[in-house]
């Protein structure tokens, strides 16, 4: 009896593996169609795309930050660097060629939006870093909205490179480092079309 209940207990745990295994590869492939999906109506134009910077180890910035100073600041790691290089080749991949790039002025966010490699970046406060400056989130949030009616183009994707607590207020969106948030301008709002991490 105890060998039967034995033998059934590693079926039992043979059978988990194997729903485990193929859970983990539906749930891939649904992924990877939704992301064709998003590239696919991202090619369309008409887009906006919202970064969350590269890899940047820790949280905030140091107390004596100052924005014109990169040695003050958080900045992108050695990974992050090569993570934001590593963005722009999949968008240059996916038809993406060129875009109009806006960024916040911190270090870390005018970094990747450089080495995304797809134009010009323009830095824009209103992508500022709100972390401990939640008083700015209704200001900074508009801001970037209107940034995104007079720039958002039906021949040229936008690239918005920011923060992820900005990217949360904007969208409810929690971002990890690096991920985009694809949206479309729909009336005076915003339309989530998913999102490429």
């Amino acid at each position: 009896m105890t060998a039967i209940r034995g033998t059934l207990r590693r079926a039992g745990a043979g059978l988990w593996a194997i729903c485990l295994i193929f859970l983990t590869q539906a749930s891939a492939a649904a992924r990877s169609d939704t992301d064709e999906d998003v590239w696919a109506a991202l090619r369309t134009g008409g887009h906006v795309v919202l970064v969350r910077h590269a890899l940047a180890p820790g949280i905030g910035d140091p107390d004596h930050f100052r924005v014109d100073d990169c040695t003050t600041q958080r900045n992108l790691s050695d990974s992050g660097r090569e993570q934001a290089r590593a963005i722009g080749a999949r968008l240059r991949e996916q038809g993406i060629a060129g875009a109009s790039i806006y960024s916040s002025q911190w270090c870390r966010c005018l970094d990747t939006a450089r080495l995304l490699g797809l134009g010009d970046v323009t830095p824009f406060p209103g992508l500022n870093s709100l972390f401990r400056r939640s008083s700015e989130e209704a200001r900074q949030s508009e801001a970037v909205r209107e940034l995104i009616r007079n720039q958002a183009s039906p021949d040229k994707t936008l690239v918005l490179v920011t923060h992820q607590v900005n990217i949360t207020a904007l969208t409810g969106v929690y971002p990890q480092s690096g991920e985009m948030v694809v949206l479309r301008p729909d009336g005076d709002g915003l339309l989530e079309i998913g999102r490429i991490r």
